[in-house]
């Protein structure tokens, strides 16, 4: 039997998602016998022609029904866009009705991160965004306390909904201590919430 893992599933435009994901598996890998599963998702192309190579050209693999369907946990990243997910993940999501009939993730642990290049540039309402079709997935949805002290000290990213990054006007900035330490926060408490529900 495989070993149980957390699908740590993002799209990342300039990198920021993308390394936030990567403290968010680190968080999940804290926990004894739990492995994360980094996923990415396909952009969206106006142009109804134009196809993604089937391998990404670097980063995460794209994310298979298999994935999804055997994760015992979830965690979504996206940048903001107006306020909202990403058109691509949006789209993957979309493409959910499947697992959605099959009931395949109700009652698996699922959270939410996000980054924008402004610090009041629509975070709270992007996690929001992605956090309803979990909710409609039937997931258990898993913010972060605020027993976790970044969230009182962060002058950056960070909200109980779930881990945010700021980038700044450039999408430069890397991830703050207080940033990185949520994200890694979501990951464990994603992992551990998974073990006590037996996912």
């Amino acid at each position: 039997m495989a070993s149980p893992y957390i699908l740590v599933l993002y799209y990342s435009h300039h990198g920021a998602v993308a390394a936030m994901a990567a403290q968010v598996a680190r968080g999940v890998e804290s926990v004894a016998g739990m492995t994360a599963r980094l996923r990415t998702v396909p952009k969206v192309s106006p142009v109804t022609e134009a196809t993604e190579p089937d391998i990404p050209d670097d980063g995460a693999v794209y994310c298979s029904n298999e994935d999804l369907v055997h994760c015992s946990g979830l965690a979504l990243g996206s940048p903001t866009r107006f306020g909202n997910m990403a058109a691509p993940m949006k789209y993957f999501l979309d493409g959910t009705a499947a697992q959605w009939v099959s009931g395949s993730l109700v009652d698996k642990p699922a959270g939410v991160f996000t980054s924008t290049a402004s610090l009041h540039g629509g975070q709270e309402s992007t996690l929001l965004s992605m956090i309803l079709p979990l909710l409609h997935h039937g997931m258990v949805y898993c913010g972060l306390p605020y027993t976790e002290s970044a969230l009182h000290d962060t002058t950056t990213g960070g909200s109980p909904y779930g881990p945010t990054h700021v980038t700044g006007g450039d999408n430069d900035a890397p991830l703050s201590d207080d940033e990185s330490a949520l994200c890694q926060a979501l990951g464990k408490r994603l992992a551990e919430t998974a073990r006590k529900l037996g996912c």
